[in-house]
């Protein structure tokens, strides 16, 4: 491609929706350029193992009550053919199982998909540009026409486009935007995901006029053992607490403050906003040998995530009874004969008529089988979940609109796509994969001039 041609379809950013995007457009016969400021593609994918979503819209509504039921209902219709495609280019996914107790989804070798699509557009010659960075959209009397990039050199290059989609995975990696869009303590939590993602598709985005939202929409993560690098992507799944929802969780004061079973995704974000942003997770040897040591998700084996932590170096420990909890370490910062009484009150309570408080309301059963098992937890961020506004085309939504007019020539999916979830989740490579395909579908049959202003 020479700089005076014109691409269907400009995607910056090269993690799932990007690549999902531009490998779709190139298999359909279409030109596309892909951008991404890292050395590799894939961003936080890589490190991601299934697709997954509610199997109903009545169960999105029930689990995400506050996202945008459009976009809801796009996922969920989009979900069949989007692991249509998946298997269409020979990458093996697998038959669907449970996950979260709510929903359903598919193992598959996320690397081998990603490695599938990039392959895929390079084939069919179309261009694919890492360790690009892309300065600013190119926009005429509204109208999005591609990007200013600056290539690996330092060259810089203007790349035009019919559409452009932003695919840069959210604003996780920015210590200032997580606690500017989050919450203020959100800025020293631990980041599970790859660390280039960094708000600069929400900056062209509303740089050209696209609308950011939801507010207060929160963000993807879990609960991991305080104070322990994340360093090495390996310790990404190896060292979530997925376990937390049946176990009991006591904030620096001694306080229960959530029912823990809602899901270890949502207690997260409920930490999160406790003194401190950390707190003990307590355990019995129960839901060690049930949950701990067990596999959280059908054909993933099960590791002892409590010994993974103490090898790790987290603050953890084993207590042979509850009367131990009194003589917790001073410097560990928690008043442990509160959280002895609670235990024991949550204990007296998980079998009476009302239950605890805070609810426990997906797993009632006491925790009074010593030995007890104890990690200090903190939150930590896998990915965002305001983003620029779109519709179910992928189209990025104005700000000086009412919400529903798309800015010309401007596409959004992935992370860098807000309006789905708020406080709430139900699948992050899902939402990735259907609305790339979207913007592909859009890039390849829309004129821009056809849905703007």
């Amino acid at each position: 491609m020479t700089d005076a041609e014109t691409v269907d379809l400009l995607v910056i950013g090269g993690g799932m929706a990007g690549l999902s995007a531009a490998a779709r457009v190139a298999a359909e016969g279409g030109s596309v350029v892909l951008v991404e400021k890292a050395e590799r593609t894939g961003g936080s994918a890589r490190f991601a193992g299934f697709v997954w979503t509610t199997p109903t819209v009545e169960e999105m509504r029930r689990v995400n009550p506050d996202g945008d039921p459009e976009l809801a209902a796009a996922l969920l219709d989009g979900f069949a053919d989007g692991v249509a495609w998946i298997r269409s280019l020979g990458v093996d996914c697998r038959p669907p199982v449970p996950v979260l107790g709510f929903g359903r989804g598919h193992q598959l070798d996320t690397n081998h998909y990603l490695d599938t699509c990039e392959r895929l557009i390079r084939d069919r010659g179309q261009e694919m540009l890492t360790g690009t960075w892309t300065k600013s959209l190119v926009t005429e009397n509204g109208l999005v026409r591609g990007a200013d990039v600056l290539l690996p050199d330092g060259t810089p290059r203007r790349i035009e486009a019919t559409w452009t989609l932003l695919a840069t995975g959210g604003f996780q990696g920015d210590p200032d935007l997580r606690a500017e869009h989050i919450h203020p303590r959100a800025a020293d939590i631990g980041l599970r995901a790859n660390p280039y993602s960094r708000g600069d598709g929400l900056s062209l985005g509303r740089t050209a006029g696209a609308a950011f939202g939801k507010k207060d929409a929160g963000f993807y993560g879990h609960l991991m053992p305080a104070g322990v690098s994340l360093a090495d992507p390996a310790r990404f799944v190896d060292l979530a607490l997925y376990y937390s929802e049946h176990a009991l969780l006591f904030d620096t004061g001694g306080k229960r403050f959530v029912d823990e079973t809602v899901g270890d995704h949502l207690t997260a974000m409920a930490l999160l906003e406790r003194p401190e942003a950390r707190g003990l997770l307590v355990t019995d040897a129960r839901v060690h040998r049930e949950w701990i040591s067990a596999s959280y998700v059908e054909g993933i084996p099960g590791v002892d995530k409590f010994q993974l932590c103490h090898r790790a170096g987290a603050r953890c420990a084993v207590a042979d009874s509850l009367e131990d909890f009194a003589s917790m370490p001073e410097e560990w910062g928690y008043p442990g004969a509160t959280i002895r009484d609670r235990i024991a009150e949550f204990n007296t309570s998980a079998s009476a008529n009302g239950g605890p408080t805070p609810g426990h309301s997906l797993d009632q059963r006491p925790l009074d089988e010593p030995p007890f098992y104890v990690v200090e937890a903190a939150p930590a961020i896998t990915f965002t979940f305001g983003g620029l506004l779109i519709d179910a085309g992928a189209h990025a939504l104005s700000a000086a609109s009412d919400g529903r007019v798309p800015v010309p020539g401007l596409l959004a999916a992935g992370a860098d796509a807000g309006g789905l979830y708020r406080r709430a989740y139900a699948g992050g490579l899902a939402p990735a994969l259907v609305f790339g395909l979207a913007a592909a579908r859009t890039a390849l049959t829309e004129s821009p001039s056809a849905t703007g202003h």
